[in-house]
Formats: C-alpha cells, structure tokens, sequence
C-alpha cells in the first residue's frame, strides 16, 4: 500500500501534538460502610490538593461521617458548618481562616465532583476540613446559558455536553473551589445520596469513612518509530 508524503507528514503531527489526558499525581481511597470509591484530585488546584493531603495524614478524615446528606444536591463530609463558625465565636479576637479559592476553567461541578464547603466569606474561601461530592441534578440548555451570562463562565463544548448529558450544579461554579473528581464507585457516592436523613439533612443511618492516600507512578511512554518507506510510499 502507497502511502503520500501529506499523509506521512498528519502522521507526526498527531504524534507529537495529539490531545493527552495526563494522570494526576494522587488518588484518594474512600472506604465508606456503602462502599469503596476512588478520587483522582487535580494538581492544578495545588493548594487545595496539598491541604486535603496534610488533613488525611493528621488523622482529620479517620471514621469522619458525610453528615449532610441532600438528594440531587451533594453528600457533605468533615466537620459541620455549626461546629466550626461555633469554635470561631469562641475567640472573636482572632481572625478565622480560609484557604483562598482556586477557580479553574477546567473543574466544574460535574457530577462527581469534589468541592470544598465554605460560609458565606466575601473572598469565598474555603473551610480546611470540610469536603463535599456533586449529586446534582439534569440541566436544560436555556438554564446552562443563563449560569454562563451570570457568571462569566464560557463552557467548553466537552463541558457543556457533560451538564446537558448527566447534570451537575454549574450555580456553584466560581464560587466554590472544585479540586478532584470521583474516577470509580460513582455509583456508591450516588447510593449515599439516597439513604434516609432528618430534618436537618443528617443521615439517619451514619455514613462513615476513612481515606488512604495513593501516590500515581509515572506511566512510562513507550517510543514509537516510522519507517521513512512507509511514510514516503515506493515510486
């Protein structure tokens, strides 16, 4: 078979410049009594990944709950927005802290996606120990363009099929800082999503988990060679 020199030169463009999903560097491994998931958190929301990191080596998500528990909204884990502004109040001469947040075009609440909890902070920074996953809910076109004009926000055409396919809560893109997303086991976070709660939102039965940190090794790239007769065709 006669291959052109056109077709030889597409060829080495889509090697060298091909579209590559890259892995991140760390995986979370929830363990919960619903069942196991896994966590692939962005390392272009550095800081947020390195402070989830820190807490889960302290001992911060050892047998912690997802306490808050909202149909087509998200399941919450960590401490509890009471229990924190509560300790707060406690000493009002001392300034609260937030991690400044990490908008970035390439995380939204899709569903599956890990957020960071906050209050109502102007600078909308984010609490150190609390997490939540997106259940969410079916988005319609007119409401998608709606959140955009709003917000400020240009979807990406993956993006905007993503919330029109599967859903999500785009009303909380860049205002809370989305920084993982679940990989495997979404179908165990969507269960949690179900399970009974009180008035509050509090599962009635607990929810408890813990998460083991997992470093991803580079995947090595293998090489590939072409044979300039191949590319070149026989004349």
């Amino acid at each position: 078979m006669k291959f052109s020199i056109t077709y030889f030169i597409s060829a080495i463009l889509v090697l060298l410049f091909g579209v590559q999903i890259q892995a991140q560097t760390y995986t979370l491994k929830f363990k919960t009594n619903q069942g196991k998931f896994s966590v692939m958190l962005y390392d272009f929301t550095p800081n947020h990944r390195d402070l989830i990191l820190t807490e889960i080596k302290k001992g911060t998500y050892k047998n912690a709950q997802f306490n808050r528990v909202i149909k087509d909204f998200v399941i919450q884990g960590g401490e509890l927005d009471d229990s924190i502004l509560l300790k707060e109040a406690k000493n009002p001469n001392v300034k609260p802290i937030r991690l400044n947040p990490e908008f970035h075009p390439k995380a939204f609440h899709k569903i599956g996606a890990l957020g960071a909890g906050r209050d109502d902070n102007s600078s909308k920074g984010s609490y150190f120990n609390q997490i939540y996953f997106v259940v969410g809910k079916k988005i319609n076109p007119i409401d998608l363009e709606l959140f955009e004009k709003k917000k400020g926000i240009k979807y990406t055409s993956q993006q905007r099929e993503e919330y029109l396919k599967n859903g999500g809560l785009p009303r909380l893109d860049n205002d809370y800082t989305v920084f993982g997303e679940v990989v495997e086991g979404l179908d165990h976070v969507l269960k949690i999503s179900q399970k009974a709660t009180d008035k509050n939102d509090v599962p009635i039965e607990p929810i408890i988990f813990d998460i083991k940190i997992k470093k991803n090794l580079p995947k090595k790239i293998k090489k590939t060679t072409i044979s300039a007769s191949v590319g070149l065709g026989h004349r």
